[in-house]
């Protein structure tokens, strides 16, 4: 029989008000691997209940207790691995290694909002009053309303909610409908075993066919007061649209069309293994994986012999192998989107060099293509699975051009051994975030994280996320009687 979970409100596991359930289904096996609660509108609103009648205490905690238990928490992540790589392989077909990794970053994400609790948040401002006082002060918002999503569940997940909490705000998420134990339901376990009061953070569960409702109850609510949104670009507009109709301050990381360059200064083998690692970790599903590989003219020929090689010998299947490093897609939709990208391009004079064809089930092949048309959907659309394109350039200026030819801005890797000459194409690149000598995928909690353009805006992470969700206020105490006019 399979897993069931209810919704989390109020410190309590309810069933949905309508009695409803859904299915959480195994895209390896295409299996039930779960059923969860399937929240109305009136479950949102019971869950933003519970979060607002819970801010002023937690507002309130004291910032010792409240860092102990953002510690417990990243100790009892780390302490949970098995448990977070089976959720992920039944929910995802997520790989071991993607699992465990997962936990370790979302293990320091708590550590690093556990630092946040406690550093020094505002400042003393100048001030031309006599024996003035004037401070400039962060305070929590309120009720924060947060959409975690399924391909890096738990990382996103605890990203999703840790800033907000360490600021002092409470939290409904609404976790994605493809990962919702991993995204939403593990980790509230975990912070409340390690102490989070009641009604702190709230999870709701719904149907596909809910998720617009869900949304639009959600933040619509007076009472939220702040949203954060990770996952597609199309969605992500609904999300930030709603958001500013409601003038709530939103935080968006969105899709990208994310490129590796390797300049001719590059090391070849590193470069082979970065772009493949930027390519295909987790199939490609992620928001920083590289879709293509841009590749100096005069190391293009070799570059792509041993990049192709590399990429035809991965193993793929079953995400429960260890050895397995191209796992299913999210569920076989994905593949067969993927397979139409991929089709697409071929039919338009795009050439395979290894590869394509149509999928097994949720699982597509990992597929190199070369010579992409400008016509082509794949060009500007992002693939989001195991897909990348290789294309050569002459100079600095045309790979600079190639990289920036996207609506999207969020990561970008400049391989190569000079630094001096990496730093001044990284310049160049319009992304919030870029890495030289190194590839496109990359996260650490204590860094600002997020995109511009169509990858959205505002920033997780660090410093940055703790003032995405807390207000800056004026405060000021006078000392002397100050004089009026009359």
């Amino acid at each position: 029989m399979p897993l069931h979970r209810n919704l989390l409100i109020g410190g309590k596991e309810i069933p949905a008000a309508s009695g409803r359930s859904t299915a959480d289904i195994n895209p390896w096996t295409g299996e039930p691997y779960a059923t969860v609660a399937a929240a109305g509108p009136q479950d949102v609103r019971a869950a933003v209940d519970a979060a607002d009648a819970a801010f002023a205490e937690w507002s309130a905690f004291a910032p010792y207790a409240r860092r102990k238990i953002f510690l417990d928490a990243a100790d009892l992540m780390d302490r949970r691995g098995e448990q977070a790589v089976g959720l992920m392989a039944g929910e995802v077909g997520g790989t071991r290694g993607w699992a465990l990794f997962n936990v370790t970053l979302a293990a320091n994400m708590l550590r690093e909002a556990a630092a946040a609790i406690t550093a020094p948040r505002g400042d003393v401002l100048a001030t031309q009053e006599p024996g003035g006082l004037s401070m400039a002060v962060r305070e929590p918002l309120g009720v924060v309303a947060a959409f975690a999503p399924w391909n890096a569940p738990v990382i996103l997940g605890t990203r999703a909610v840790a800033a907000a909490l360490a600021a002092g705000n409470t939290v409904v998420v609404k976790a994605s409908e493809d990962a919702p134990i991993s995204c939403g339901l593990f980790v509230a376990d975990v912070l409340r075993d390690a102490g989070l009061p009641d009604g702190v953070l709230n999870v709701i569960t719904n149907d596909k066919e809910d998720a617009a409702a869900i949304a639009e109850t959600l933040v619509a609510d007076p009472r939220v007061r702040a949203v954060n949104f990770t996952g597609s670009t199309g969605v992500g507009q609904l999300i930030g649209t709603l958001a500013a109709q409601h003038l709530k301050p939103a935080v968006l990381e969105l899709g990208g069309k994310n490129s590796v360059i390797v300049l001719e200064d590059a090391d070849l083998d590193h470069a082979v293994n970065a772009a493949a690692f930027a390519a295909f970790m987790n199939s490609g599903q992620i928001c920083m994986c590289a879709d293509r590989v841009l590749v100096h003219e005069s190391l293009a020929q070799e570059f792509t012999r041993r990049f192709t090689a590399k990429i035809a010998d991965l193993p793929s299947g079953d995400p429960g192998l260890s050895t397995t490093v191209i796992g299913p897609l999210v569920n076989e939709a994905a593949a067969h989107r993927v397979a139409a990208l991929v089709a697409d391009a071929v039919e338009k004079g795009a050439r395979v060099l290894t590869g394509g064809g149509a999928p097994e089930g949720a699982l597509h092949p990992a597929t190199v293509l070369a010579e992409l048309p400008e016509d082509a959907a794949l060009h500007h659309g992002e693939a989001f699975g195991p897909v990348v394109v290789i294309r050569p350039f002459a100079d600095d200026d045309e790979a600079v051009r190639l990289a920036n030819d996207t609506e999207h801005g969020l990561s970008c890797g400049v391989l190569t051994e000079n630094a001096t000459h990496g730093l001044k194409v990284a310049h160049r690149i319009r992304t919030g975030i870029v890495h030289v000598n190194d590839q496109s995928v990359a996260d650490e909690p204590q860094a600002p994280f997020g995109g511009f353009a169509a990858s959205g805006y505002g920033r997780f992470g660090g410093r940055w996320g703790i003032e995405a969700f807390s207000n800056t206020r004026w405060i000021t105490l006078s000392t002397e009687q100050p004089h009026y006019p009359f």
